[in-house]
């Protein structure tokens, strides 16, 4: 099985942007991922394994040539209102230790943002700012990444709340059970 990669767009005039990286994140890797575990041959199966299950996110290793990719997912428990058009969604935490990322965070929001949008992810008290492009979103402060992390992992839930290409607000939620555990999968896969 291939894995395919969406680039993060090249921010490298933006002021927020300019001192960050380019980063890589998984797209379409989840749904193929989902066919090769769930569905397909064991051949085409080697390249994804599932660490766990634990509650409500789950811990998954690939490696796409470059070397090894951890990374924890989970899908909302609620979306609303649901806008025209809804896929599945899914937020990641993603380490690539070839490249020095841990705990990269992007979400497939499972609907368009609207264009040059801005969404926002709160957990607790705690209130990140998200870049949008497309259906995509990721902490605007990439060094945002570990605080971000341990906010998941002692939270109860996530909320996101974006603006779909339609005009709506969308407010997504994500159970944060598991999360500590899942971390800690991907911890130890991808040192």
């Amino acid at each position: 099985m291939r894995l395919f990669f969406k680039m993060r767009p090249n921010l490298s005039n933006s002021r927020v942007y300019r001192t960050c990286w380019r980063r890589v994140i998984l797209k379409r890797a989840i749904p193929m991922a989902f066919v090769a575990l769930f569905g397909a041959s064991g051949a085409s199966a080697q390249s994804v394994q599932v660490l766990g299950e634990f509650r409500d996110w789950s811990a998954y290793t690939a490696n796409d040539g470059g070397g090894p990719i951890c990374f924890t997912m989970s899908k909302p428990k609620e979306t609303e209102p649901e806008p025209e058009g809804y896929a599945d969604a899914f937020v990641y935490l993603t380490h690539r230790p070839s490249q020095g990322l841990s705990n990269e965070f992007n979400m497939i929001a499972g609907y368009e943002f609207a264009p040059d949008s801005v969404a926002i992810a709160r957990v607790g008290s705690s209130v990140y700012e998200l870049f949008t492009s497309a259906d995509a979103a990721w902490l605007s402060d990439p060094e945002q990444g570990e605080a971000f992390a341990r906010d998941l992992r002692a939270g109860a839930n996530l909320l996101i709340e974006g603006l779909s290409v339609g005009g709506e607000n969308i407010v997504q939620t994500f159970s944060l059970s598991g999360a500590t555990a899942s971390s800690r999968a991907i911890n130890s896969a991808c040192r």
